[in-house]
């Protein structure tokens, strides 16, 4: 969709990237590491400073008691999930995915020599199929992966949920890989957490992190794994082989931008809330049926309550000929069995793209009937 956007000049509101070059303090601190901080190798596992940062980090904004020993960092958090999965499964393994699930997923998960066993969450509020996860569980099962806040749905582990699922690890010995990359961009009363909070998990779960979505900075590819000191030097030793280390002067930078006071990722928040506001608005004024999840960058519309009778992809394909607007359907996140009545979009573009795709939206939706 991002292809068919460039080439057909739409307004893309498809791919998860924000409009500008982001936020001042975090471009101003790489520039200065640029100038007076060695461009040389780093530590392997990340500069100290940041391995520290990101468990101060977690200390103030989720109380989560983690050491910087405990802190692998890696060349954004797709490679930490290579990482761990690559470190942590033995060929035949088997690894529980929820659907809609990121594409990552399952291919890392074959390349580690794993079998992805694929689970659908349920919709409209995206929970996990609490009576039947277990039925999926075979005597090669080796981990679960999951997301909170999950992508595309913005939906959120609920207490419930991760109760259930510490006692399930605990009963069947199972690893348990959280991608956690969107924690810090929830908006409304939702709360997050990790399941490095629980007793029953903190020994046995793994959890990503991604600067470049606390910081809205996706293309600095600085990532983070967390984990119990066993877990984590596993990790490390695979990361050696992958990338090895990340650039020093962006390290330097979010080692920066994770000590910013509290009222600081507070108010680049509600920078995203706005646009997310905006969105939502504009597209139920246009008659679409709007899901907002309480956490990412992404809304979802659902086709069937919004009244218009075709599935996702051809919506999509649609849209981004006749109305010039890319968004993304649900389906591309299945890899089978897969949602066909919604659709994503994202909300982190200026305020006049966001009116401007609104307008066009609408116009689509009355051309519909």
């Amino acid at each position: 969709m991002s292809g068919l956007a460039r080439d057909l000049g739409a307004i893309n509101l498809g791919q998860g990237f924000p409009d500008g070059p982001g936020p001042a303090p975090l471009l101003e601190a790489a520039a200065r590491a640029l100038i007076e901080k060695s461009s040389q190798y780093p530590p392997m596992r990340g500069l100290p400073e940041l391995r520290a940062a990101v468990a101060g980090y977690y200390a103030a904004h989720q109380r989560l008691d983690i050491a910087p020993e405990e802190v692998v960092i890696t060349s954004g958090a797709t490679e930490a999930l290579a990482a761990a999965l690559l470190a942590l499964l033995d060929p035949g393994d088997e690894v529980i995915l929820f659907q809609p699930l990121y594409d990552a997923y399952a291919p890392l998960v074959r390349r580690a020599g794993g079998v992805p066993r694929l689970v659908n969450l349920i919709p409209p509020h995206w929970r996990l199929p609490l009576d039947s996860i277990e039925d999926q569980l075979g005597r090669r099962t080796r981990m679960l992966v999951l997301n909170s806040p999950h992508n595309p749905t913005g939906s959120l582990i609920d207490a419930e949920e991760w109760h259930f699922l510490a006692d399930l690890c605990e009963r069947h010995d199972l690893l348990l890989l959280c991608d956690e990359v969107w924690e810090a961009m929830l908006f409304g009363e939702g709360a997050h957490r990790s399941p490095l909070a629980m007793a029953a998990l903190r020994e046995r779960a793994v959890k990503i992190g991604s600067a470049g979505k606390i910081f809205s900075l996706t293309g600095w590819k600085v990532g983070w794994a967390c984990a119990a000191p066993p877990l984590a030097e596993a990790i490390g030793r695979m990361h050696q082989y992958l990338t090895f280390t990340t650039p020093p002067a962006l390290q330097w930078a979010v080692a920066e931008g994770l000590a910013l006071p509290p009222a600081w990722h507070a108010g680049h928040r509600r920078l995203h809330a706005a646009g997310r506001s905006r969105l939502a608005e504009g597209l139920a004024r246009a008659g679409y049926a709007v899901q907002e999840g309480p956490a990412t960058w992404f809304l979802l519309v659902d086709l069937t309550q919004s009244g218009i009778a075709m599935d996702d992809s051809t919506f999509c394909e649609r849209l981004v000929r006749e109305a010039g607007v890319a968004a993304i359907p649900l389906s591309a996140f299945y890899e089978r069995d897969a949602e066909t009545r919604y659709v994503r979009f994202c909300f982190t573009k200026a305020p006049e793209v966001l009116d401007e795709a609104v307008g066009r939206l609408a116009a689509f939706r009355s051309a519909l009937g």
